[in-house]
């Protein structure tokens, strides 16, 4: 899989993810949420549609917010899988709005 230019990661981003936001290397989002258990909860959901496409997060979590970071190492960049990964998790999300 081809990495995106930067010009097509930032474009996507404006019109399909904008709570996402692009390093130069990573998309990257912050999740906040009420407690503790619903942060985990919430990354246990995400890990089991991450193994299903087999893609990881790169991602940290400290007490009730969880950081996220994606790229595709493999390609040495941003893919459409990162993207495709990003509106998974947002879709998690919202259910925890």
């Amino acid at each position: 899989m081809k990495a995106l230019s930067k010009f097509e990661v930032i474009s996507y981003l404006e019109l399909h993810l904008k709570n996402w936001t692009y390093d130069g290397e990573a998309i990257k989002r912050e999740l906040k949420f009420t407690t503790f258990v619903e942060a985990f909860s919430f990354m246990t959901s995400v890990a089991l549609v991450a193994e299903k496409m087999e893609h990881h997060p790169d991602w940290n979590n400290v007490y009730n917010k969880v950081q996220i970071s994606l790229n595709t190492h493999s390609a040495k960049g941003i893919t459409q899988l990162d993207f495709d990964l990003a509106k998974e998790i947002d879709k998690i999300y919202k259910h925890f709005e």
